[in-house]
């Protein structure tokens, strides 16, 4: 899909391994059936590196995320060894296996198992077998090299029908930076902190803290703002590493560095959350909600994030159904208070764009000229809340029979 640009920062190719000092690796270990599926992949950098991290806000939590947060609590990191198939959620032995996964990690690196971060995804309360990922843990290692993001991206993915990559350049400091990185998402994806993963790696000299409190920025302006199908996973994390390599002078302070930093990563973290949305699961469009004139930032977050839930939107969406009275009562029941005799909506593409409500009631429009619109694979729902000066946007897809019939037998 096409990539949204931002001045100042240039997309590039290399994925997770755009950034200096970073190699990546993936192969196909047996933990999935699908021998033409990679299952199992790792992230290594030449040195240690600044982390952070975001996970999941379900209460039921994969084991890989409590090792994983351990293993990053003191602000840095080596690498990571993720597999797809099985989540490693929901099992008795799943601290156990997570932990053997790191010290499989370590083994072939010659490494700690505390320089490994760990993720799984895949289906919950399945036992991860060990074997495969010990036998095939030395042709990981010796596959690792920056030119291999895409065997990486690919090993994380489950029923994604895409590899999600991004990657930008930028200057600070007068030296050449990047952050790039990777995702997989596809289906049980809600806003706070969408179902899936995401590991992003960046050259720049930054501190552990204020690595966090941007990624935390971007999470909330981003992935927090996408939704598929209402359901929030267990596994959700997202991983940065930052590895300095830039030679940047270390960023320390919140000013016009720091402030560069986090755009550059909205840009990266903004594009992979329209792949997301726009790979759900049998998705045949992306679904784009901006609100404006909000009396708050929460407030328009709020009314975006219910509007891009709203499953019977989602439907009508699907069958190209200009019903702006999904779109009211989905603002209507947004744990905000809105003033619904304000709101106007319209719909977007780049087919054109049609009015379909002003002050909160219907107005005369063509059904043809909307059904055109909403055919597009990306449409636009503007709302006006006139009632301020904030703006949120949130991303989406349609829901279609396909989701049905994706998630009736996806265990196997």
């Amino acid at each position: 899909m096409k990539l949204v640009q931002f001045e100042g920062f240039s997309f590039v190719e290399g994925g997770i391994t755009a950034a200096k000092g970073f190699a990546a690796s993936g192969l196909h270990c047996g933990i999935r059936a699908n021998k033409s599926k990679k299952d199992l992949g790792m992230l290594l950098a030449d040195h240690n590196c600044a982390a952070a991290g975001m996970y999941t806000q379900n209460k039921v939590k994969g084991a890989p995320i409590a090792v994983t947060k351990a293993n990053i609590a003191d602000g840095f990191c080596r690498g990571i060894i993720v597999n797809s198939g099985i989540a490693n959620t929901c099992n008795a032995d799943g601290i156990e296996k997570a932990e053997a996964m790191c010290k499989i990690a370590a083994k072939a690196t010659g490494l700690s198992d505390k320089d490994f971060a760990v993720s799984s995804t895949g289906v919950i309360g399945q036992p991860l077998p060990l074997e495969p990922i010990e036998k095939h843990a030395d042709a990981l290692v010796k596959a690792l090299s920056p030119q291999n993001h895409a065997d990486f991206a690919s090993a994380i993915m489950t029923t994604d029908t895409v590899m999600k990559e991004v990657a930008v350049s930028f200057t600070l400091s007068g030296k050449t930076c990047h952050i790039g990185g990777c995702a997989k998402g596809s289906g049980m994806i809600m806003p706070n902190m969408a179902t899936m993963l995401c590991f992003l790696t960046t050259d720049v000299a930054i501190t552990p803290d204020l690595l966090q409190i941007a990624l935390k920025q971007v999470v909330d302006e981003t992935f927090n703002m996408v939704s598929v199908d209402g359901d929030t996973s267990t596994n959700d994390t997202v991983l940065i590493f930052a590895s300095g390599d830039a030679g940047n002078a270390e960023i320390q302070v919140q000013e016009d560095d720091f402030r560069t930093f986090v755009n550059a990563l909205f840009a990266v973290l903004m594009n992979l959350s329209r792949m997301i949305a726009k790979d759900g699961e049998g998705a045949t469009k992306l679904l784009e909600c901006t609100v404006i004139g909000a009396y708050s930032k929460e407030q328009a977050k709020i009314v975006a994030k219910s509007v891009i839930n709203s499953s019977l939107l989602k439907a009508a969406m699907f069958g190209a159904d200009a019903n702006w009275g999904r779109v009211l009562c989905a603002i209507g029941y947004a744990e905000t208070d809105v003033d619904v005799n304000l709101v106007d909506v319209t719909f977007a593409s780049e087919n054109g764009a049609i009015e379909v409500c002003k002050m909160g009631a219907g107005i005369d429009f063509s059904e043809e000229i909307a059904k055109k619109v909403l055919s597009a694979d990306e449409v636009k729902i503007l709302v006006d809340l006139h009632d301020g000066e904030e703006t949120a946007t949130a991303w989406g897809c349609d829901l279609t029979y396909d989701y049905v019939r994706i998630n009736g037998d996806y265990r196997s």
